[in-house]
C-alpha cells in the first residue's frame, strides 16, 4: 500500500493442557508455550508495529502469591523487547540455581510469565497515544481470584460513551481516548455480578453473553480470568478474522490461520475458524465448548483482509490476491489497446506484489491467445525463425519501483518536506523506452493518494514513458472505517476530494450543504445512525468518472504525460474474496448502525473544519 495507514491488531492466545512436565519431557523444554507464544506473535507482527503486550495466569498457585502477570512495550521492536525481558529472568534465575530447567515445578514458581493461560496482543494504534498505557493487554486486579481479569482484543468500537453510561462510570482522561477501556469496564462489569451470584461455579458464558450484547463494532477478544477460566469472542458480523487450533496439548487461537499453522506446524484443514458471534470459552480444568455468544447476524468479514492487512503467506488469501489481479486484466488490456509490445508491468513494493503476479497470468493468457491465433492464421506459412520469433514474445516485466529504506523527514517546512516525500520511492533508470512504451503500476489499494502524487507518479514521469497507468487491486475507498482501520477522516480520501471536485466543476457544490443540513437534522434527533447521507455525494457520478478526476488530482502540475487511474470493481472484488463480503469502505454499506453514525458524523466534522476522528 503506497500510503500508509494504521490498521488491524493481531491477537495470540494459548492455554496449555498439560503439565510443564509434559512439555519438558516431549518438547525439551518446560518454557514451550512461552516459545509458542513468541512465534505466534513473530508471525502476525505485519499487524502491530507500535506496541505489543504479554499476560499469563498461574493455575493453583499458593495463596498470597501473583498468579497474573503483564508486560508492555513500545520499544521499536517490541515483541523482541518484551520477550528479552522474560529471557533475562529466566538467565539470572538459571545463574542462581544452574538445575533449576530440571525442575519445571520450581521454574514455575520462580518465573513470571510461565503461566499455563497466555495471552499476547499487537497493537496498530487507531484510537488513543501511542505509549505503553495504550499498549493491550488491560488488566483488573481484585483480592477475590475470579475478579482479575487481562483483556486484549483487535477491534474498535463505536458506542464507548453508552458503554460506560451503562454502568454509571464516569470515564477518565485515558479511558475517553481507549476502547479497550470501555470494554474491560463492561466485560469486568459482568463477571463480577455472574460471581456474586454463582461464586462457586461462575458462569462465564452468561457473563459474556451480556457484556457483549451492547457492544457496536468488529472485534475479536480474548480475557484471562484469576480463577483459571479464559475466552475468545468474535462479533456477530464476523468483521475480524479470528482463527483457532486444538490438539491434546494446547488451546490455541489467533487472528490470521498461517500464524497458528506455521507455529505449531499443522495443515489448513486442523485450524477452525471461531464464526461470527462464537466464543471459546475455556474452564480452568482445561474443559472447553464453542458456544453462541451473540446471535450471528449477516457475514461481513473484512475484505480488506484478504487485498491487504493479513500475511499472504494463507494459501486461500493468496489465490484470493491473484484473482484481484487477474481480475483487472481486461481492463487494463483497453486501456494499453491491447498493445502489449509496447507496455511494461510492474507493481509499488511490497504488498501488492501477490496481485502484480495475477495480473501478469491474465497478460500472459491472453498474449498466449494471440499468439495460437497467429499461428493458427499462418497455415503453412511459416519458418523456424518466425516460430521462435512469435513462441518467444514474453510480457514486459520490470522492478520499475523501488522502496527505499524508510526516510525520515528532519526538515519542517512544507516545501521541504514535499522534497523528501519525493524520494520514498526510486525508480529503475534505463527500462522504459522514452515516448514509446506505457507504464502500467498496480498497487493493492489507493486511500489518499499523497504518496502516488508526491513521489510515485512523479518519479515514473522521470522515465519519459508514453503514458502512466496506476491500477489498484481495491475498489475506490470512499467512506470511513470503524472497525479496527485508521480510516475515519472523510477528507483525508482521494475518492471523496474527486467528489468535491467534480461537483464544484458542474455547479453542484450546493449538494454538501444539503447534505450537512440533513446530517445535522438527523444529529439534532439523535437518529444518525439511521442512514448513510454521504451516499449522496458521488449518487451523480460514475465509478469511471470518479477515476478520472483521482487520476488529475495525483498528476503533479509539473508532470505533462497522461495518467489513468484503474480500480478494482466491487462485482470482481466479491468474486475473488467470497468469504469475506465486508465492504463498507467502498459502498458505504455497514454491517451495523454505528457505522452510519460514524460516516455521518465524519461529513458534519468536514464540512465544519474540524479536523477529528469520526467517532
Amino acid at each position: 500500500m503506497s500510503d500508509a495507514i494504521k490498521h488491524e491488531c493481531g491477537l495470540a492466545f494459548i492455554r496449555l493442557l498439560q503439565p510443564f512436565s509434559y512439555y519438558q519431557q516431549k518438547h525439551g523444554t518446560a518454557l514451550y508455550g512461552l516459545n509458542k507464544l513468541y512465534l505466534l506473535m513473530e508471525k502476525q507482527h505485519n499487524r502491530g508495529q507500535d506496541g505489543a503486550g504479554i499476560a499469563a495466569v498461574k493455575l493453583n498457585g499458593e495463596p498470597g502469591y501473583p498468579f497474573m502477570h503483564r508486560l508492555r512495550s513500545v520499544a521499536t521492536q517490541s515483541i523482541a523487547d518484551l520477550f528479552s525481558q522474560v529471557g533475562k529472568e529466566i538467565n539470572e534465575l538459571e545463574k542462581s540455581q544452574p538445575e533449576i530447567r530440571k525442575h519445571p515445578g520450581l521454574m514455575k514458581g520462580h518465573l513470571n510469565f510461565m503461566g499455563e493461560l497466555l495471552l499476547g496482543h499487537l497493537r496498530y494504534g487507531t484510537q488513543g497515544k501511542n505509549n505503553v498505557e495504550f499498549c493491550h493487554p488491560f488488566i483488573k486486579r481484585d483480592i477475590i481470584p475470579a475478579r482479575n481479569l487481562a483483556l486484549a482484543g483487535n477491534f474498535n468500537l463505536v458506542n464507548t460513551e453508552e458503554l460506560f453510561d451503562l454502568i454509571n462510570l464516569k470515564p477518565a482522561d485515558f479511558q475517553k481516548q481507549s476502547d479497550l477501556a470501555a470494554m474491560m469496564e463492561v466485560v469486568h462489569h459482568f463477571l463480577v455480578k455472574e460471581d456474586e451470584a454463582n461464586p462457586d461455579k461462575m458462569d462465564v458464558t452468561s457473563a459474556l453473553k451480556k457484556a457483549f450484547a451492547h457492544f457496536d463494532g468488529g472485534y475479536h477478544v480474548s480475557g484471562l480470568i484469576g480463577n483459571g477460566d479464559s475466552f475468545v469472542v468474535r462479533d456477530p458480523h464476523g468483521i475480524r478474522p479470528a482463527y483457532y487450533y486444538i490438539n491434546k496439548e494446547v488451546i490455541v487461537a489467533a487472528s490470521e490461520r498461517a500464524a497458528i499453522r506455521t507455529s505449531f506446524n499443522v495443515g489448513e484443514n486442523e485450524v477452525k475458524e471461531l464464526m461470527p458471534g462464537q466464543g471459546l470459552i475455556v474452564k480452568s480444568d482445561g474443559t472447553y465448548k464453542i458456544e453462541q455468544i451473540l446471535e450471528p447476524k449477516e457475514r461481513r468479514a473484512c475484505s480488506f483482509e484478504r487485498i491487504y492487512f493479513s500475511r499472504g503467506g494463507d494459501e486461500k488469501i493468496y489465490r484470493e490476491r491473484i484473482g484481484l489481479g487477474y481480475r483487472l486484466s481486461n481492463h487494463v488490456l483497453k486501456a494499453i489497446n491491447n498493445d502489449l509490445k509496447h507496455t511494461i508491468f510492474s507493481f509499488i513494493p511490497n504488498t501488492a506484489e501477490v496481485a502484480f503476479y495475477g495480473l501478469l497470468k491474465g497478460m500472459e493468457d491472453f498474449l498466449n491467445q494471440i499468439k495460437v491465433q497467429r499461428i493458427m492464421a499462418w497455415e503453412k506459412d511459416f519458418d523456424e525463425e518466425k516460430l521462435s520469433e512469435m513462441i518467444n514474445r514474453k510480457i514486459r516485466v520490470e522492478k520499475i519501483a523501488i522502496k527505499d529504506v524508510k526516510m525520515r523527514t528532519f526538515i519542517t517546512e512544507d516545501a521541504n518536506r514535499s522534497e523528501m516525500v519525493q524520494h520514498v520511492y526510486d525508480i529503475t533508470y534505463g527500462t522504459v523506452q522514452k515516448d514509446v512504451d506505457t507504464v502500467v503500476v498496480i498497487d493493492d489499494s489507493i486511500v489518499r493518494g499523497t504518496t502516488l502524487k508526491e513521489s510515485i507518479v512523479r518519479m515514473l514521469s522521470r522515465l519519459s514513458p508514453k503514458k502512466i497507468i496506476i491500477v489498484s487491486s481495491a475498489p475506490q475507498i470512499r467512506y470511513p472505517d470503524c472497525y479496527g482501520i485508521d480510516m475515519s477522516k472523510l477528507g483525508d480520501f482521494i475518492a471523496f476530494k474527486a467528489a468535491l471536485a467534480l461537483l464544484e466543476e458542474r455547479g453542484q457544490s450546493s449538494l454538501l450543504d444539503d447534505v450537512y443540513i440533513a446530517c445535522k437534522h438527523l444529529q439534532e434527533n439523535n437518529l444518525l445512525h439511521t442512514e448513510n447521507l454521504v451516499r449522496k455525494v458521488y449518487s451523480t457520478f460514475t465509478p469511471i468518472e470518479i477515476s478520472a478526476k483521482i487520476a488529475q488530482l495525483i498528476t503533479p502540475k509539473e508532470v505533462g504525460l497522461p495518467v489513468e487511474v484503474i480500480y478494482q470493481t466491487i462485482e470482481s472484488l466479491h468474486d475473488a474474496c467470497p468469504g469475506n463480503l465486508g465492504d463498507w469502505y467502498f459502498t458505504g454499506n455497514y454491517p451495523t448502525p454505528g457505522g452510519n453514525r460514524v460516516v455521518n458524523k465524519a461529513f458534519i466534522n468536514f464540512m465544519e473544519g474540524r479536523n477529528v476522528r469520526g467517532y
